[in-house]
């Protein structure tokens, strides 16, 4: 990775000094400590820093400033590496690295192209990512729409580090919820006979029961009139199920959501797979019977309590479908297993770790993603919501009003498992403040400032199709530098499954651009007051600091342009990994 080029030659040369410096007798540890580097958080403290002086000093039982020294003194030729080498209180190592070795960072990010920050890390270990998956009883609504884009880029993040990925969508289509689903557009359509029903207690309230029930009306007429009331919820039942999950597929392709698979619940009962779960775990003396219930012993692998997956009605319980749906996931060979699940559901998760142990399987063979909730915001005020009680703004609302791109990216920019405000008025604005915005303008940027250069004769070259020497202006060295880390927030975002670090880091390489853009000229002034573009860009990112007076030669035009094309393909790459576009005009 391109940052390797850099920190692979910074640690050599340390491992090098602490090598000679033990041959010389002025270190006496036997077996040294790896040598490690930070980015320091402060650009005058250098590139990099290392503490292995700090790590060092209780071994060499000597100040963690003289071991920084000894191992300074030691490095071989360090002006080939480094511009300057200090030592910081109380015995960190600050670097600064030479200009010529970040100028390669352009020249790799040129050579891999979209393939830039993807690697094999994950070494083709089989994952399947199981996300939304809502019951069919109801339209998405933007928590369904959080955990949707959640779940979409930890399959794009692992993807792209190496992974052999999957996507499946649970349908809940069996138990309590899909029945009161039932009971709810049969009263519905009984009512649009004129009959007066009672509505079912904690039924579905929301107006697109009624739209369901007068498509179920107009499919059936009053047939289901004459027949036995279970007979007739159960027909509006399979009806209104099948429109609304045809619903929901619609919703998410809209969102730019689509699955490799749909698994159903009811196949898990219809197959016999809950029936052979509770087989098998009963020959492991995993079950017992209590009080007529069917128990789970979950306390054996850590649940706090032991779980019920049969009612003494004989009835199943949720837990007993999830056991046989994850045992199906283990059985198709999967080497992780990945939910994206609501916060609500935190307590569930050592339960479905004790299921995936019974099997055989360490704990960590499922990992759970939480997503909590998102609190929907207008001019200051809290939208309340309520599937329930048919009070809530669906996915489709919001995708309708501020567009996919915006709505995924707001969704990605905290941590999952944190609530997160959802302005829908800022989401719409096209300015600073719109976090996406500002990220898809910094992309448009560079293509209208390509467009500029190409209508005034101007070549927008490749890296190695220029002198990058002339890049030497700080401000230069740190887009590069930013853009030398991405294969790193790459690998730390799949790693971790937080897909809000690769937005961060967006965020911070297209403040870098915008300002780089304001400060510094790209191409040599023809005309009083003209800017890079000169599409007429409204400014974005405050007020813009005075242009440097440098001398723009066509040398430093041309590797600028350069600079600005790497700048824009990582931008375009880390926006596609979260499933959101990179539009060329804005």
């Amino acid at each position: 990775m391109p940052l390797e080029i850099v920190t692979e030659k910074v640690v050599g040369a340390l491992e090098g000094a602490l090598q000679k410096a033990r041959r010389k007798g002025q270190l006496k540890t036997k077996a040294f400590p790896l040598v490690t580097l930070d980015l320091p958080k402060r650009p005058e403290w250098g590139d990099l820093s290392s503490t292995i002086a700090m790590t060092l000093a209780s071994l060499e039982q000597r100040s963690p400033h003289d071991v920084a020294q000894i191992i300074l003194d030691n490095m071989d030729q360090p002006e080939v590496i480094f511009d300057r080498v200090e030592i910081a209180p109380p015995g960190f190592l600050n670097m600064t690295v030479k200009r010529e070795l970040w100028l390669k960072v352009l020249n790799e990010i040129e050579k891999q192209g979209h393939a830039y920050g993807r690697t094999d890390l994950g070494k083709g270990r089989r994952v399947l990512v199981e996300y939304v998956s809502a019951n069919p009883t109801g339209p998405l609504h933007i928590g369904h729409g959080r955990g949707a884009a959640v779940g979409q880029a930890i399959a794009n993040l692992l993807k792209a580090t190496g992974h052999d990925v999957v996507s499946e969508y649970y349908i809940n289509d069996s138990g309590r919820q899909i029945k009161l689903l039932g009971a709810s557009v049969h009263a519905r359509y009984q009512e649009l006979h004129g009959r007066v029903v009672p509505f079912p207690e904690d039924g579905y309230q929301g107006s697109y029961i009624e739209t369901v029930a007068a498509h179920v009306r107009d499919r059936v007429g009053s047939t289901l009139l004459d027949l036995p009331v279970e007979q007739s919820q159960q027909r509006c039942q399979e009806l209104a199920q099948h429109e609304l999950l045809d619903m929901i597929r619609q919703d998410l392709q809209s969102f730019g959501i689509e699955f490799d698979s749909w698994f159903s619940e009811a196949s898990l009962l219809s197959s016999g797979s809950v029936e052979q779960v509770l087989e098998e775990l009963g020959k492991r003396d995993l079950l017992f019977e209590q009080d007529g219930a069917l128990w789970f012993r979950a306390s054996a692998f850590g649940d706090e309590k032991d779980r019920v997956v049969r009612k003494r009605e004989g009835e199943y319980t949720y837990l007993a479908s999830d056991i046989a749906y994850h045992r199906d996931k283990l059985l198709r060979g999967y080497d992780l297993l990945i939910d994206v699940w609501g916060a609500d559901h935190h307590g569930y998760i050592p339960r479905m770790q004790a299921a995936v142990q019974a099997y055989g399987h360490p704990k960590d063979r499922l990992k759970v993603v939480l997503v909590q909730m998102v609190n929907l915001m207008r001019g200051g005020r809290k939208i309340e919501m309520s599937k329930r009680a048919g009070e809530f703004t669906s996915l489709r609302e919001v995708i309708d009003e501020v567009g996919t791109d915006a709505a995924k990216f707001f969704f990605l920019m905290r941590r999952s498992d944190t609530p997160l405000d959802f302005d829908l008025e800022l989401a719409k604005q096209q300015s600073a403040e719109n976090p996406v915005y500002y990220v898809q303008y910094a992309h448009a940027r560079a293509a209208s400032l390509f467009r500029v250069a190409e209508s005034r004769g101007i070549p927008v070259p490749q890296p190695s199709e220029t002198e990058l020497g002339h890049l030497r202006d700080p401000d230069e060295l740190g887009l590069i530098r930013t853009l030398s880390r991405y294969p790193s927030v790459v690998e730390a975002s799949a790693a971790a499954l937080e897909p809000h670090r690769l937005t961060f880091y967006l965020q911070e390489l297209a403040a870098l651009l915008h300002t780089f853009y304001y400060k510094h000229r790209i191409m040599p002034l023809i005309s009083q007051g003209e800017s890079n573009d000169a599409e007429g860009f409204v400014k974005v990112g405050g007020a813009p600091p005075v242009r440097s007076r440098e001398e723009i030669t066509p040398g430093l035009t041309a590797a600028r342009l350069a600079l600005m094309r790497e700048v824009q393909q990582v931008i375009r790459n880390g926006l596609d990994l979260l499933g959101i576009s990179a539009p060329d005009r804005m």
